[in-house]
C-alpha cells in the first residue's frame, strides 16, 4: 500500500462522502473513487459499503482506518524527527493537557532540571487527546497521558499516579453543598451541560454543551454557569474561589502515565522518564 492511498482512504472514511473527501484532498472525485477501488482490489476486501444515499465502513474498513491513521502518523513522525535532528536542537518536547497534572508536572520539571545531563524541555499545552496525537506524529518526544481517556496502544509507558475524579461547578450551585455526587446526577444537569471539544478532524460532535477550544475558555464558561466538567481530583488544586470541586463516587479512576515512542533511543527521554518514576 502507498501512503497516498492511505490518505485518500482516511479522508473518505472520516467524511463518509466521496465529494467532501475529494474537496478536502484537493482532487477530483473520479480519481479518488478509482484509488479506493484499486485499494480494495489489492487487499481483496470491501472497505466501504456504498449506496445511492450513504457511505459506511465495513468491519475491514474500520480496521484499516485505525491502522492507516497509525501508519500515517508514523510517517509524519519520521519526517519531523529527522528534520529536528538536522537542526542540532538537543532539547525535549513534552506534550501535556492544559490544566491537568499541574502539580505533578511542576515536580517533574524540577526533578529533571536537577539531573546533571538535563536538557531544555519545551512544553506543548494542548486540549483533550491532543497530546497523544502530538506524540504519535512526532511533534512531541514524550507526553503525559491519562488512561482511560487517552490510548497508550503501541507506546512505552510508566504509571505515575492513579486518582479519582471530581465535578467542577460554579460556586453557589446546589450540588456544591454535597460531600459527593454520582455520574448520573452530573450528566443530568440540563443547566450545566458537559463541554464539547473538537475531534481529530477539527469538527465538534453534536450535543447541547458549549463548544470549547481551551482550558481557560472552559473554566470561564463554568464560572458563568454555562457548563460543568468532570476531571481528575488533582485539578482542584489550582481552582479559583469562583469554582468548586465535588467528588464523583462512581466515576472511573484516572491513571496518569508518561509515554514515549517504543523505538526512541533518546538519552534525554530516558532521563526524563527516570526522573518521573522517582517522584
Amino acid at each position: 500500500m502507498e501512503t497516498r492511498e492511505l490518505r485518500y482512504f482516511v479522508a473518505v472514511a472520516e467524511e463518509l462522502h466521496f465529494g467532501r473527501a475529494a474537496q478536502r484532498l484537493g482532487i477530483a472525485q473520479p480519481p479518488l473513487s478509482r484509488a479506493i477501488h484499486q485499494l480494495e482490489r489489492r487487499l481483496g476486501v470491501v472497505l466501504l459499503d456504498r449506496t445511492s444515499r450513504a457511505v459506511s465502513l465495513t468491519a475491514a474498513g474500520s480496521v484499516l482506518l485505525r491502522e492507516a491513521r497509525a501508519a500515517l502518523d508514523a510517517v509524519e513522525a519520521a519526517e519531523r524527527r529527522t528534520r529536528r535532528a538536522a537542526t542540532g536542537h538537543a532539547g525535549l518536547v513534552l506534550a501535556t493537557k492544559a490544566g491537568a497534572s499541574s502539580e505533578l508536572l511542576a515536580k517533574l520539571l524540577d526533578a529533571y532540571a536537577a539531573e546533571p545531563d538535563a536538557v531544555a524541555v519545551d512544553l506543548l499545552l494542548c486540549g483533550p487527546a491532543e497530546q497523544e496525537r502530538l506524540l504519535r506524529d512526532g511533534r512531541a518526544d514524550v507526553a503525559l497521558l491519562h488512561r482511560p481517556f487517552d490510548s497508550t496502544a503501541g507506546l512505552d509507558t510508566e504509571e505515575l499516579r492513579t486518582e479519582g475524579q471530581v465535578v467542577i461547578l460554579p460556586a453557589g450551585h446546589p450540588l456544591t453543598a454535597r460531600t459527593h455526587v454520582r455520574s448520573a446526577e452530573v450528566t443530568g444537569l440540563a443547566d450545566l451541560p458537559m463541554p464539547r471539544w473538537p475531534g481529530r478532524d477539527g469538527t465538534y460532535p453534536d450535543g447541547p454543551g458549549p463548544e470549547v477550544r481551551s482550558h481557560a475558555q472552559l473554566l470561564q464558561l463554568i464560572e458563568l454557569g454555562r457548563a460543568c466538567l468532570i476531571a481528575p481530583e488533582s485539578s482542584r488544586a489550582r481552582l479559583r474561589d469562583t469554582l468548586v470541586a465535588v467528588p464523583v463516587l462512581d466515576a472511573p479512576t484516572v491513571t496518569t502515565v508518561i509515554a514515549w515512542p517504543p523505538h526512541s533511543r533518546s538519552r534525554a527521554v530516558a532521563g526524563l522518564v527516570r526522573a518521573a518514576t522517582r517522584l
